[in-house]
């Protein structure tokens, strides 16, 4: 029987990839958490897991009609970012994937009536929420999957497609790992005032209100509270979260939902990134399981 032995709620923020001296001098002197950060995360917790698979949850991909998931034997190329060429471009990357495991996804998808398609189109684009954190935290020979956050979905749809993930690993033998690629509130500064912007201190977040959002939503995660935070998705999109928190909300869906009780560790401090909230979230599997009657 398959089990998920560990899920993230981890930022893409594109300033991880920039050269270490140039993020440390946008940083006023100093590196980005959100980049060393995932060099501990690696460290301390992806090279000491037992698991076959990574699933990120990729908020850049937004489809319309239904969730995909990714189901290429291998995904190899170069990319250069269409929404930021001068800072991301020319990247190699060769993920294996795992066919068989999106296939078994959307088979369960087909038996519920639940609209997911598993795609292995050469030409299928390839995003930076994937990649960015491939580049930390992918290892040799470990497949990753990307899995879509449809637009026109409402979070009862997300958390219906967690819990599809989580029953379709359990039908296999598979060890996973979830991975929700995105951040917090989501607002840019206007292009005029995004270069005066770019230290990751807070106080350069969009919004003193949403600064104040992100960090209580961090500390109900912190607590192990999801269930506080899918009940206030109605207050949060005030703050307009990245994808409509939907990738947290498949992650969410996936280890249990509302019951589930996975205290968050914090990987980075909370950061800006020129005017969203941006944080490195990892829920260790807790020993009797995600939720509180496991």
């Amino acid at each position: 029987m398959g089990d998920i032995v560990g899920a993230g709620l981890l930022s893409h923020s594109p300033v991880i990839m920039f050269p270490r001296e140039l993020r440390v001098e946008a940083n006023g002197g100093k590196d980005f958490t959100l980049a060393t950060g995932l060099t501990r995360l690696g460290e301390e917790v992806i090279d000491t897991l037992d698991y076959d698979t990574v699933i990120v949850l990729d908020s850049h991909w937004a489809t319309t009609t239904e969730t995909v998931i990714t189901a290429h034997s291998v995904r190899q190329g170069v990319f250069t970012s269409d929404e930021m060429p001068s800072a991301i471009c020319w990247y190699e990357y060769d993920l294996p994937g795992d066919p068989e495991l999106a296939e078994t996804i959307a088979s369960l998808a087909e038996k519920r009536s639940l609209w997911l398609s598993a795609v292995d189109d050469p030409h299928l684009p390839i995003h930076y929420a994937t990649l960015n954190l491939w580049h930390y935290l992918g290892r040799p020979a470990k497949p990753w999957i990307s899995v879509s956050v449809c637009q026109s979905a409402t979070p009862a749809d997300f958390l219906a497609v967690g819990e599809l993930i989580a029953d379709a690993v359990a039908l296999t033998e598979k060890k996973v790992l979830i991975v929700a690629s995105g951040g917090l509130s989501h607002a840019f500064w206007p292009l005029n005032e995004v270069r005066d912007r770019m230290a990751g201190d807070p106080s350069n977040i969009i919004s003193p209100e949403a600064s104040a959002a992100d960090l209580q939503r961090i500390a109900w995660l912190e607590a192990g509270d999801h269930a506080r935070v899918i009940d206030a998705m109605p207050e949060y999109r005030r703050f307009a979260p990245e994808a409509g928190f939907g990738h947290y909300l498949t992650l969410a869906g996936a280890v249990g939902g509302k019951a589930c009780v996975a205290r968050a560790v914090r990987y980075s401090e909370y950061e800006n990134g020129i005017g969203t909230g941006q944080v490195h979230l990892w829920f260790p599997r807790p020993e009797h399981g995600w939720t509180a009657w496991s």
